[in-house]
């Protein structure tokens, strides 16, 4: 999933406590903020329009918790900590993007990130039965457990050209910022933290995940959720602009649909025999012609095709998928049965035309991205909201498919933010990065989750724990 709209610089940088503090009086109201931008990716919704209002201000707690958390001598040691591991954390950046990691084949590019979390200070980091990537920073006890993510997968194929390559201040190389950036973002906050020696209250569970991208359908994340009761709320992150932070989780389902005919000769067999592909061909016209409701936004689209033995042939088989996306269940619903039943339609056109029933089609299920919202109110968006005031930035709700699908669909408080650095061409061969001031972006997503999950003896968590229940 990669995110894209007009950037803004960053104008906040660890100041003196007094500086820090009076800041926050002048911006505590939190005031209404608009959205410029807009949201792109191929594992994601196309460009997205804004999922909802930001609240003009955020509740007192919020306020309360950014500020001693800004005041506090502690965080700026941690921050600078985090700018001054910056070049070193590039590195990781380009030790994991030049390990190749297709969707289902991201096992090398776990075990290198594995060594990394172990060698940064969690020896009990382990993978999971999925491939996920899991280690647990325990706090200091009676807070939440927050899950920090990003994610393993790219969308490129085994043997794709994933070497890094600078050229006119970018890095260039598939994968790089979606998501490889998260990743080395997770590492640097492990390092920081643990060289600054800071004890969060609640847990900080660092997962890097499989299976967001493409056919991947969010397996990593639904096995951490499956796996993980505890998890109160999730930031993940992913490469986005500053100041963007998702609370929508559009929902999808993907179908592969296959066409069955007897085939035969172009000429010897014609008029006696359906043709799949044909058959095909008046599903497709069909499908194209169904109108979804703009309000919830939902989308479809044919995205492969495929079928025939030769051209002098009329084919026995034709394959085809389908994409159908909703910022709501009801309408992806509605438009899924307008799509299914064209399918019906089209093998009883293609049968009549030749008086015939000898052509089928089958339906497969290949995707199941469940959706959800978090509400642009809530305590996990407040915060995010509040942090990237501190940092000057305005705060832009928004929507796509993510990882983050998964806990909204549940129930669970989660948001997706950026990383920091500037990017572009996402889910290309030409995808790069430009990580100048980077590190701003990783200051402002950490300032998010400590605020969240608190700091000893500087802030209480702003998320409450999830209540216990059974696996």
């Amino acid at each position: 999933m990669a995110v894209q709209s007009t950037r803004r610089s960053a104008n906040f940088a660890p100041a003196a406590p007094v500086l820090l503090a009076l800041l926050m009086l002048l911006d505590s109201s939190a005031h209404a903020q608009a959205s410029t931008g807009g949201l792109a990716s191929a594992s994601a919704s196309g460009p997205a329009s804004v999922a909802a209002p930001v609240p003009v201000q955020v509740r007192p707690a919020v306020d309360r918790a950014y500020a001693q958390l800004f005041a506090a001598p502690a965080i700026h040691q941690l921050l600078d900590a985090l700018q001054a591991d910056h070049e070193r954390s590039l590195q990781d950046l380009r030790a994991l993007t030049e390990i190749e990691a297709p969707p289902f084949k991201e096992r090398r590019r776990a075990e290198a990130f594995l060594a990394r979390m172990r060698a940064l200070g969690l020896p009990d980091a382990s993978i999971d039965a999925e491939g996920n990537v899991v280690g647990l920073r325990r706090g200091s006890g009676q807070g939440p457990t927050l899950l920090v993510s990003a994610h393993l997968d790219t969308v490129f194929p085994e043997g794709t050209d994933v070497k890094v390559r600078e050229r006119d201040g970018r890095l260039y190389a598939p994968g790089i910022s979606d998501d490889t950036r998260g990743l080395s973002v997770l590492l640097s906050w492990l390092k920081v933290l643990e060289q600054t020696r800071l004890q969060t209250v609640g847990d900080l569970l660092f997962v890097a995940d499989v299976g967001e991208e493409g056919e991947g359908n969010l397996r990593g994340m639904k096995a951490i959720f499956r796996d993980h009761p505890e998890i109160a709320g999730m930031v993940g992150l992913e490469p986005a602009p500053e100041g963007l932070v998702l609370v929508l989780g559009t929902a999808s389902h993907r179908y592969e649909v296959s066409f069955k005919g007897p085939g035969g000769h172009s000429y010897g067999a014609f008029g006696q025999v359906p043709s799949a592909i044909h058959g095909m061909g008046r599903a497709i016209a069909r499908i194209a012609d169904i109108e979804p409701p703009e309000t919830p936004r939902t989308t479809f689209t044919v995205g492969t095709v495929s079928g025939g033995t030769s051209v002098n042939t009329i084919a026995p088989d034709a394959r085809m998928t389908i994409d159908i996306r909703s910022d709501e269940m009801g309408p992806l619903r509605d438009t899924e049965r307008k799509i299914l039943a064209t399918i019906d339609d089209a093998v009883k056109e293609e049968n009549a035309r030749w008086n015939v029933d000898t052509l089928s089609a089958t339906v497969k299920l290949i995707g199941d991205r469940p959706g959800g919202r978090t509400p642009a109110d809530s305590v996990i968006v407040e915060a995010a909201q509040r942090a990237n005031s501190a940092f000057g930035h305005k705060t832009i709700l928004s929507g796509a498919s993510t990882d983050a699908n998964v806990p909204m669909s549940l129930g669970i408080p989660a948001i997706v933010i950026g990383s920091g650095g500037r990017n572009g061409g996402f889910h290309a061969l030409t995808e790069w990065i430009d990580v100048t001031d980077g590190w701003k972006g990783a200051q402002n997503a950490l300032l998010t989750v400590l605020g969240l999950v608190g700091v000893q003896g500087i802030s209480e968590p702003l998320l409450p724990p999830r209540p216990a229940r059974g696996r």
